[in-house]
C-alpha cells in the first residue's frame, strides 16, 4: 500500500454552512479531520476603532451591527457601560422594557439559529417555520423604533420612547383582498403590548412544532448526538458562555448571577445539558425560548399595570422632548449640543456585561473625560467559541464540521469586530 499524506482543504467562505464569512482550513486524513484552523478577520469592520472616533451617543447604532441577529442585546451592553460611567440609572419602566426586548431578541436569535442550523444539517422545513415567527417579532422592533433590524432603541438613561398604543395595520393590495387583510390584522387591533401578549400565547405551540420535527427525529439525533462534546471543566477553561457553557452542564447565567435591568424581579429557570454535545446545546436553546416567552409574559403584565417615564429628565445626557425644544431656548441649546458634540463622560473605566443570546457580551469603556471614548473593547461571545473549533472537530468527519459550526451559533460581525 502506498502511504497517503494528509491533505489540506479550504472550508468556506463559499461553503453554504460558512454563510459567506468563515474561512476554515481543514487538515484531513481521508475524511477525518486532524486539524482545523479558523481564519479570523475576513469581515473586519473596525467597530471599536470607529466607536473611538465618535461621540458616545453616535455609536449605539454600530452595536446593532455587531451581532446582526441580536440587535438590541448588543445595544444594552454598550448603553449599560455608558450608564456606569455617568453614574445614572434609568427609570424602572425603561428597565422592564429593556428586559422584555432582550428576551424578544433572544427568541429572534434562537429562531434564526434553529432555522439555519437545521438547514445546514439537511432539515429544510424548520427554517420556514422559524422565519414565520421571526416576522412577528420584527414587527415589534419596527413598532418601537421604525426599523426592523437595527433599532438604536436603547439610549443612556432609558429607551428612545414608550411603547406605542397602536400596531401598524396591513392594507388591501393586489395580493391581499379586504377579507384576508382583516384576518391578518386580527391581532393588530390593539396596542403593541396586546400584540406581544397574543404572540406569547401562540409561541409555546410553535416551539412544540419545532420539537415534533427535530427532537426525536432519528436523523437529527444521528447528526448531533455525541458530536462536538465539550466537558464542563473544559468549557470553563475555553471561556465558553451562554448556551455553549450551559449545554455542558454549568448553570451560569448573568441574568441570575449578576442581575441587570429587571431580571432580579422576574421568575425563570436556567436550562442545562448533561453531555455537552450538539444535541444538548440544541435542547438548551429550545428550552431557553420557552423561558424567554415566560419572562416576556411577566414583563407585559407589569408594563400594563405600571405606566411612567421611560427616560431620565437630565437634559445634559438625554435630549429634551421635541415640543419643549420648539418653545424653550434652553431646551433648544441642550438639543443642539447633544446632537452635535454629545456629552462628556467623567474620567474612568467601566465594564458592563449582559447575558446575550450567544453568551456573555461585554463592553469595556475607558473615558478620559472627553465626549468620545478613549478606548472601546467588545467582549464577543462567539470569539471564544470559534477559538475552540480545532478542539471540537478533531477526529470528526467533514460533515460534522457543519453541525459544529451550527451549534456554536457564531456571527462574524462580533467575531471580526
Amino acid at each position: 500500500m502506498r502511504e497517503i499524506k494528509n491533505y489540506t482543504i479550504n472550508f468556506g467562505p463559499q461553503h453554504p454552512a460558512a454563510h459567506g464569512v468563515l474561512r476554515l482550513i481543514l487538515e484531513l486524513d481521508g475524511e477525518v479531520i486532524q486539524r482545523a484552523d479558523p481564519h479570523v478577520g475576513l469581515l473586519h469592520r473596525a467597530t471599536e476603532k470607529l466607536a473611538e472616533s465618535k461621540p458616545y451617543n453616535q455609536s449605539i447604532g454600530y452595536m446593532d451591527r455587531l451581532d446582526y441577529v441580536s440587535m438590541m442585546a448588543n445595544e444594552h451592553g454598550y448603553v449599560l457601560a455608558i450608564e456606569k460611567l455617568l453614574g445614572i440609572t434609568p427609570p424602572l419602566r425603561a428597565r422592564y422594557i429593556r428586559t422584555m426586548f432582550d428576551e424578544i431578541t433572544r427568541i429572534l436569535n434562537h429562531l434564526l439559529w434553529l432555522g439555519a442550523h437545521a438547514l445546514d444539517i439537511g432539515a429544510m422545513t424548520v427554517f420556514l417555520y422559524a422565519f414565520r415567527e421571526r416576522e412577528d417579532l420584527m414587527d415589534c422592533y419596527e413598532a418601537v423604533s421604525g426599523a426592523r433590524m437595527h433599532a438604536t432603541y436603547y439610549r443612556p438613561g432609558g429607551v428612545y420612547r414608550d411603547l406605542p398604543n397602536q400596531m401598524p395595520q396591513y392594507k388591501p393590495s393586489m395580493w391581499h383582498n379586504q377579507k384576508s387583510v382583516n384576518k391578518m390584522n386580527a391581532n393588530r387591533a390593539g396596542s403593541l403590548l396586546d400584540f406581544i401578549e397574543d404572540f406569547t400565547q401562540r409561541f409555546p405551540g410553535c416551539v412544540d412544532d419545532y420539537e415534533t420535527l427535530l427532537t426525536d427525529n432519528r436523523i437529527w439525533k444521528q447528526r448531533t448526538v455525541g458530536i462536538g462534546v465539550v466537558s464542563a471543566e473544559r468549557a470553563l477553561q475555553l471561556g465558553f458562555s451562554g448556551p455553549m457553557l450551559r449545554g455542558s452542564g454549568v448553570a451560569w447565567d448573568l441574568r441570575k448571577k449578576q442581575p441587570y435591568a429587571a431580571y432580579d424581579k422576574l421568575d425563570f429557570a436556567i436550562p442545562i445539558g448533561k453531555e455537552g454535545d450538539c444535541y444538548d446545546r440544541y435542547v438548551v436553546r429550545i428550552e431557553e425560548m420557552r423561558q424567554s416567552n415566560h419572562i416576556i409574559k411577566q414583563c407585559v403584565q407589569w408594563l400594563r399595570a405600571n405606566p411612567g417615564p421611560v427616560m431620565l429628565e437630565d437634559y445634559k445626557v438625554v435630549p429634551p422632548k421635541r415640543v419643549q425644544m420648539k418653545e424653550d431656548m434652553e431646551s433648544l441649546i441642550h438639543h443642539f449640543k447633544l446632537f452635535t458634540e454629545g456629552y462628556c463622560v467623567p474620567e474612568g473605566e467601566a465594564y458592563a456585561a449582559i447575558e446575550h443570546p450567544k453568551g456573555e457580551f461585554g463592553v469595556y469603556l475607558v473615558s478620559d473625560g472627553a465626549n468620545k471614548p478613549y478606548r472601546v473593547k467588545v467582549r464577543a461571545a462567539g470569539f471564544a467559541h470559534l477559538s475552540a473549533m480545532d478542539e471540537m472537530v478533531k477526529g470528526h468527519m467533514i460533515a460534522d464540521v457543519v453541525a459544529i459550526i451550527g451549534t456554536q451559533d457564531i456571527v462574524f460581525g462580533e467575531v471580526d469586530r
